[in-house]
């Protein structure tokens, strides 16, 4: 009987062998977390010797770093390619939280999990997807759509921030579907705005 001819390894440049590493990666931290993770099991899951991920990575948490400024690099433009040519606040609520839970509905909570390893989460380059650029250029639309001086504008918007990794959390752990989670997300949001406006609207702008 004659025997299957055996395909060819594919050759893989460098880089994409690297992306190839961070992708089987990121496919484990989603489907079961961080702390069974191992160089060794990152290697067997990308089909590639154990050695081979370290001639790439020096150790897991390089490893799981870089991993973690991809995921955020492209969340976060993702999030900014929804907010070109806004025109009133909701848009931009609904628009950047719907960035965010496709993200999380494709993805998982990769970054999540990664954020859960302070050896992971920090020591990133601040440019590029840095939480006090993104809460200024947010607390400018604020105050574009809303009377609510800016330091108490900056403020909700801050604490706010987070809103949207919570409503992803939510939606992998609950039944709600994405939809509904995104609206209870920016009601959530533009009704907090609209109470700050009630609350210190008579207050002037750079209180």
């Amino acid at each position: 009987m004659a025997t299957e001819a055996k395909q060819p390894r594919q050759r893989l440049n460098p880089e994409e062998r690297r992306t190839r590493i961070l992708d089987h990666t990121a496919a484990m931290v989603a489907r079961d977390g961080v702390a069974q993770l191992s160089v060794e099991a990152i290697g067997r899951e990308a089909g590639i010797s154990k050695s081979l991920v370290y001639a790439y990575f020096p150790n897991l948490t390089e490893l799981l770093r870089e991993l973690y400024q991809r995921e955020m690099r492209q969340l976060r433009k993702r999030q900014a390619d929804a907010a070109q040519n806004v025109e009133s606040m909701e848009q931009l609520v609904r628009s950047v939280t719907h960035a965010y839970l496709s993200y999380i509905d494709e993805r998982g909570l990769i970054i999540e999990r990664l954020q859960a390893e302070p050896s992971v989460s920090e020591n990133h380059d601040p440019t590029d997807y840095n939480r006090d650029i993104a809460v200024d250029h947010l607390t400018d639309y604020v105050m574009r759509f809303y009377k609510i001086p800016r330091r108490i504008a900056r403020a909700a918007t801050d604490i706010s921030f987070g809103l949207p990794a919570s409503a992803g959390s939510y939606l992998h752990r609950n039944e709600l579907d994405v939809q509904m989670v995104e609206d209870l997300t920016v009601a959530m949001i533009l009704g907090t705005l609209s109470d700050l406006e009630n609350r210190f609207g008579h207050l002037p702008p750079d209180y």
